[in-house]
This record gives C-alpha cells, structure tokens and sequence, in this order.
C-alpha cells in the first residue's frame, strides 16, 4: 500500500474528521471566550477593584519605569507580566466551566440505550418449539 493511499485511509477516518472539526470550534470558541473575558469580565473585575486594568500589571525585570504600558516595558527588557497571567488564567476557568456545562447538559440529553433483553434460557425455548409443534 502506497504512503499517500495509507495517509488517504488514516485522514478519512471518523475519529480524524471529528477530532479536526473540534480543534477548528474549539479555536473559534477560544477567541469567544477571550472576547468575553478581556472586554466585558475584565473591566467589570477592575471596576469592582478601583478602576485597575489587570493586563498592563508587571514587575519590571530590567529597570524599567514602573509607570510604562506593559508594551514599552516590554521592548525596553524582561518583564514578569503576572497582569496578563490573572487575564488568562480567568479565561481559563471561564472556558473550562462553559464546556463542564456543554458537557453536562449533551449528557443529560442523552437518552439511556435501552437494557438489551436477557437471553431466554434454552429450555424455554424448546417448549416453545414443542408447544407450537403441538398446536399444529
């Protein structure tokens, strides 16, 4: 069997498919959630706080002007951007307490696949077969 015929049997797979249409909803999703938590979450959270903006939050690690934009004091050195950490770490939970909740709800929309019947024990079945070949 030829590479590219190998790779055509792989690709084409059902498991493959679904596993490439998840990645491709859960980027979009992804940026959703970013949306969400960088303009509606974050400015409620610094409002409640005083009005601070979390994602310009670092310690500077080369000297710089504390009073810099994370951005500036990023092209000037290093910088330990725990603001932007707090940002992702939120978006985080946030993602992963919608998909509990997907999750939760698929499964208790999900209908229980009906017990199969027990197999009927053979000595049933012949009187059965006895019966009928009796009522002929």
């Amino acid at each position: 069997m030829g590479f590219f015929t190998e790779f055509k049997e792989f690709a084409v797979k059902g498991n493959v498919m679904d596993l490439a249409v998840g990645v491709i909803i859960g980027a979009a999703f992804g940026k959703i959630v970013d949306s969400i938590v960088n303009d509606l979450i974050m400015p409620l959270v610094g409002k409640v706080v005083g009005g601070l903006d979390f994602s310009n939050y670092y310690l500077a690690l080369a000297g710089q002007d504390p009073t810099l934009p994370l951005l500036e004091a990023k092209k000037i050195g290093a910088v330990f951007a725990y603001g932007n950490f707090l940002t992702v770490a939120l978006n985080f939970v946030i993602l992963a307490f919608i998909i509990f909740l997907m999750i939760k709800q698929i499964n208790r929309l999900k209908k229980e696949a009906p017990a199969a019947p027990a197999a009927t024990p053979e000595e049933v079945v012949l009187l059965r077969e006895i019966r009928d070949s009796l009522k002929k």
